[in-house]
């Protein structure tokens, strides 16, 4: 499960929004939490076919710190997987270019106190270690970059760079999702005038309108602001897109659920998601696209008809798998 924090200056909304996605209240000063079912109605359909007695959908988990880019909010920051960043593009004064620079500014000043704080001591550690010179170097090189007031995810970075760069849990490497808050009569496709087109349009005061009622009356709702989805549809496939996952399932009698995994995960590391014995004893995988399970009507239909490939360790999963894992420990 993945935890994406949600960032945005005083009055952004972003506790709104925090509110309205999660259906989760505020914990009065502390930081809120909520853990959330990522949408997929695949899920329904395979355990309809399956007649499985329960049902399980991924899940993330958002949180939401009380007073923002603080100490702590920092400190809880650096250990989520991707930052959501919410700017107010409603009302009077609305600046939300500026916001975003601002937000930036302070993750960059963030990361740069933390990296000045470790490179000494990688320094101090350089002078009888080979590993601590590697370090050291992979510091100065990052604390450079963030000095020039530029994000380290748009540095050149190798895998041994990354290697070492999160372990001090930097903000500007991670992620990010940028949610502008809007006026209901600025719903709809499109981003807001000055910020990059992968922006993702809400109001969250109408996102927490439409999160106490049912599906067709929320839809109903939404439709009428030219909105397609909900925002918490919305933010999730942002989030997926981000951290470059997707998603494979896996169904039966017992249970119907659904994974993440990274993109481009061989199928032993799928089976890693699901329990680490079956990424230690793998021995394949039955695999069917989602779409061609459906048609078939059912697993053992599938497999009657030679539907089901059998993949080896080398086989990359693709979104819709529905797998099932042969293993032995």
């Amino acid at each position: 499960m993945k935890s994406v924090g949600i960032i945005g200056m005083p009055y952004s909304g972003k506790t709104t929004m925090f509110t309205a996605l999660t259906k989760a209240g505020s914990a009065g000063g502390r930081s809120n939490q909520a853990v959330v079912e990522v949408p997929d109605e695949r899920i329904d359909t395979l355990a309809r076919i399956e007649a499985s007695k329960k049902r399980v959908a991924a899940k993330v988990r958002f949180v939401d710190v009380p007073g923002g880019l603080t100490a702590q909010g920092i400190a809880e920051f650096r250990n989520m997987d991707a930052l959501c960043i919410v700017v107010r593009c409603f009302g009077a004064g609305a600046d939300p270019g500026g916001e975003l620079a601002s937000i930036e500014a302070e993750l960059v000043l963030a990361d740069l106190a933390n990296l000045e704080n470790g490179l000494g001591k990688a320094q101090k550690r350089a002078r009888g270690s080979a590993e601590g010179k590697v370090e050291a170097g992979v510091l100065t090189r990052a604390y450079a970059w963030l000095d020039g007031e530029r994000p380290l995810r748009e540095a050149d970075l190798d895998d041994d760079d990354l290697k070492v760069l999160r372990g001090y849990g930097p903000l500007t490497l991670k992620p990010w999702i940028l949610v502008a808050n809007v006026a209901e009569d600025a719903m709809g496709p499109g981003a807001p005038e000055r910020l990059v087109e992968t922006a993702i349009s809400i109001n969250a005061s109408l996102e927490g309108e439409v999160a106490g009622l049912d599906d067709s009356d929320a839809a109903e709702l939404l439709e009428g602001f030219g909105v397609a989805e909900p925002g918490l549809r919305r933010v999730i496939a942002a989030c997926y897109r981000a951290l470059d996952l997707i998603t494979f399932l896996t169904t039966g009698t017992d249970e119907t659920r659904a994974w993440e995994v990274r993109r481009g995960a061989k199928a032993p590391e799928a089976a890693g998601v699901i329990h680490s014995d079956l990424e230690r004893g793998f021995i394949r995988a039955e695999a069917i696209a989602f779409d061609d399970l459906v048609l078939a009507g059912s697993w053992d239909e599938a497999k009657a008809r030679g539907q089901l490939r059998v993949e080896g360790k080398g086989y990359a999963v693709q979104e819709g798998d529905v797998m099932n894992i042969r293993f032995a420990v």
